[in-house]
């Protein structure tokens, strides 16, 4: 039998498949429109989604028997908001996960309903990105909009409504919205209060393996499948990514290095740090992680070549860098704004400390290093809280660069195991498909089975202390600067 990953993100929509082995058989990504109607907003059409979906899983099952599929699962962009009125009407387009507009939401909700509220609630303080201020917004400022919604979705959850005509959500991605009591994996009473919302509006809460319902009999029909596919519940696009590269079961670690960047820390156990900087969340597999994540990362550094150096060969910029640990120019990576561990939607990109002599190199060499450097703020959080980690995973389009994983290595002080198949969230959704369809028992199983780790960078204790006194003047630059933000 086949499983289908969809892979749900801000620029595509990328779709696996899979055969029960864990042999992937295809690949085919489709892109979409983004929008930014105003500055630091940032939105797409619900159906842009869906069609490419569509058309993604005509072109990744045309070489197989299409009754041979069994099931299909999600990897999805987290936190968007998407409302649809009582005919099943998109309302308005998507507010993603990196739209800035929810400041003042953000700010009511942390200082006038307050973040210990908010974390005895929901386990987490309000972030821009997050969905539930995107609410408020859309209460306060398009309240004849508002009035009309009849149902409130994540990103993935709109294509399973799609396929199933299922209004289901999974607790991983649910997590992000400020509206799950993530310990108890139920919604809030108190935030669907705050927010203006009744729980009719929001959807009904599955594990990320649970099956959610099978394909409407249209869209069999018109993709060749049977009626009978599972669609199940699936993940947000970093817990999904997590069981991709096995990142299941107690203290494992996984680092994203994709749009944005995110170090993912699984956990048996339920667990909050006292200032909220990493997210505490529910994992695909049952349990908890935490999680911090910065909102620029390969994305800084796709920004630096393309945009500026106008170019798109990244090895080749990557190539002069020969002299670790020792370069003087320093690189905020926050282009967006910054969530983990600063949450300053108004913080800026920076360079500093160039000199007459500093080269084109130099340049790309901190935009690298400090997107390792912002990854390790959350590091040292996940250390503050007694969690020990030595090893990590790595995920996500920067991290096919050589130099950049070592980067990482030295920077963290962490050894970096580098996966035989590395399709992240795609992956991840299939393998939940396959749990779904009972061919492995349990999310860890299967988890365990599929990620090979091929290669490990290892830190080297030299460079680990030349980057550590780097580290260390780095740390000082976003609090010397936060009032100029």
């Amino acid at each position: 039998m086949y499983y289908i990953g969809i892979d749900l993100g801000t620029s595509a929509v990328k779709l696996l498949l899979m055969e029960e082995s864990g042999k992937i058989c295809n690949i085919v990504s489709k892109e979409y429109p983004l929008f930014f109607p105003h500055p630091g907003w940032s939105e797409q059409n619900p159906q842009d989604w869906f069609a490419q979906s569509m058309e993604g899983m005509k072109e990744l099952t045309k070489d197989i028997d299409r009754k041979e599929v069994a099931g299909i699962g999600f990897g999805g962009q987290m936190h968007g908001l998407v409302t649809l009125d009582e005919n099943d009407q998109v309302i308005r387009p998507a507010i993603l996960w990196n739209d800035g507009r929810t400041q003042e939401e953000t700010e009511y909700l942390n200082n006038e309903i307050g973040k210990n509220k908010l974390s005895e609630y929901t386990a987490n303080i309000a972030f821009a990105g997050f969905t539930a201020p995107k609410i408020l917004w859309m209460k306060k400022n398009e309240p004849d909009k508002f009035a009309r919604i009849a149902k409130i979705m994540l990103p993935k959850d709109y294509l399973a409504y799609c396929l199933s005509g299922s209004f289901c959500t999974d607790v991983s991605d649910a997590s992000g919205m400020l509206l799950l009591d993530v310990k108890n994996r139920c919604w809030s009473k108190e935030m669907m209060e705050i927010c203006g919302v009744k729980e009719e509006q929001l959807p009904k809460l599955y594990e990320s393996w649970q099956v959610v319902g099978t394909l409407k009999k249209s869209i069999a029909d018109e993709l060749g499948f049977s009626e009978n596919v599972k669609v199940v519940a699936g993940a947000g696009d970093n817990a999904a990514a997590a069981v991709g590269t096995g990142t299941v079961g107690d203290g494992q670690c996984n680092i994203s290095l994709g749009t944005s960047g995110t170090i993912f820390i699984s956990s048996k156990d339920f667990g909050v740090d006292e200032n909220n900087a990493l997210h505490s969340f529910c994992h695909a597999d049952g349990s908890y992680h935490l999680m911090g994540c910065m909102l620029s990362a390969a994305s800084c550094n796709k920004w630096w070549a393309e945009e500026i150096l106008q170019t798109k060969d990244f090895a080749a910029e990557q190539a002069p860098i020969n002299k670790l640990g020792e370069n003087r120019v320093f690189f905020l990576p926050y282009l967006m704004g910054e969530r983990s561990p600063h949450n300053n939607p108004d913080a800026r990109g920076v360079f500093f400390g160039m000199s007459m002599d500093s080269t084109r190199a130099d340049m790309t060499q901190a935009v690298l290093e400090g997107v390792a450097f912002g990854l390790r703020d959350s590091l040292e959080v996940a250390r503050s809280l007694g969690i020990k980690i030595e090893r990590t995973k790595i995920c996500g389009g920067g991290a096919k660069s050589p130099l950049w994983k070592k980067i990482i290595a030295n920077v963290m002080n962490l050894k970096v195991d580098v996966l035989e198949v590395e399709e992240g969230p795609s992956m991840g959704g299939a393998m939940l498909a396959a749990v779904g369809c009972d061919a492995y028992p349990d999310v860890e199983t299967i988890g365990k089975k599929m990620a090979h780790v091929v290669d490990t960078v290892e830190p080297e204790p030299e460079l680990v202390a030349k980057y550590e006194e780097r580290y260390q003047k780095f740390r000082k630059l976003y609090p010397a600067m936060k009032d100029l933000f």
